[in-house]
């Protein structure tokens, strides 16, 4: 969770280019009238002897935090989804180095409802401004199947406008891989405001292939690495936004 300062700035950047109706130019100069207080030795402004994730994680929190406190819109999914897989590489344990691949991809959820606005389903947010990579890039460049990827219907929170939904990404393996996911709110909710109800939580599950073609499932939890055979499947459920504002407010 630990992330550069210079994150946090971003973030301040990014709020502020969304709350004012101005065409505000991207440079330093927006954080001039800004005083940024971050004490040191925390998660957002680490010391030099830690491991940092950037902005992945953090940089989402920040940003949903920020425009909570201006009361104005509810969570989003808070996180980017990196779901990766791969084989190969360094060997932590002898260091021998194979031959391999790694991939990776953020997969968006649902977006937090705002005044007059239900909010977007299946989208990175924030500082995850990207696209998913084709199905058919990946199944072409890489030993998997796409068994489903689809709308999680019914994710995002109620209320007079409601949240987006979250998305469903199932890879199935053709040959043994290692697996990642780095991913958030998978124990709270995003959550709604002014009354609206919190988005779904994500999950993430392993399905393990069995001699008989059955599946184990097993509940994953937000962040893992796993070694999985062919013709098992990992899915990822990203959150659901949250919903604005109570269904009986006039």
């Amino acid at each position: 969770m630990n992330t550069p300062e210079s994150i946090t700035h971003s973030c301040v950047i990014y709020a502020l280019r969304c709350l004012i109706n101005m065409n505000i130019p991207l440079n330093q100069g927006c954080l001039t009238p800004c005083h940024i207080f971050i004490p040191k030795n925390t998660i957002l402004n680490p010391s030099d002897f830690v491991a940092v994730c950037g902005s992945t994680i953090s940089g989402q929190r920040v940003t949903d935090v920020i425009l909570k406190c201006f009361n104005i819109c509810a969570a989003s999914q808070g996180c980017a989804n990196s779901f990766g897989w791969g084989r190969g590489g360094k060997d932590p344990y002898t260091g021998k180095v194979s031959p391999g691949f790694a991939t990776g991809e953020a997969i968006g959820g649902g977006v937090g409802a705002m005044e007059n606005y239900n909010g977007a389903s299946v989208c990175n947010v924030h500082c995850t401004n990207t696209k998913t990579t084709d199905i058919e890039i990946l199944e072409t460049r890489t030993p998997i199947l796409i068994t489903k990827w689809c709308i999680r219907r019914g994710s995002g929170g109620d209320g007079r406008w409601k949240g987006g939904d979250g998305a469903t990404r199932e890879i199935e393996a053709r040959v043994p891989l290692r697996v990642s996911i780095l991913s958030e709110r998978r124990i709270y909710k995003p959550y709604g405001i002014k009354g609206g109800s919190p988005g779904a939580r994500g999950e993430n599950y392993w399905y393990r292939l069995q001699s008989d073609g059955n599946y184990i499932v097993t509940k994953m939890g937000g962040k893992e690495i796993i070694q999985i055979k062919a013709g098992d499947r990992v899915q990822i459920n990203t959150p659901g936004g949250g919903g604005y504002g109570s269904r009986t407010d006039k």
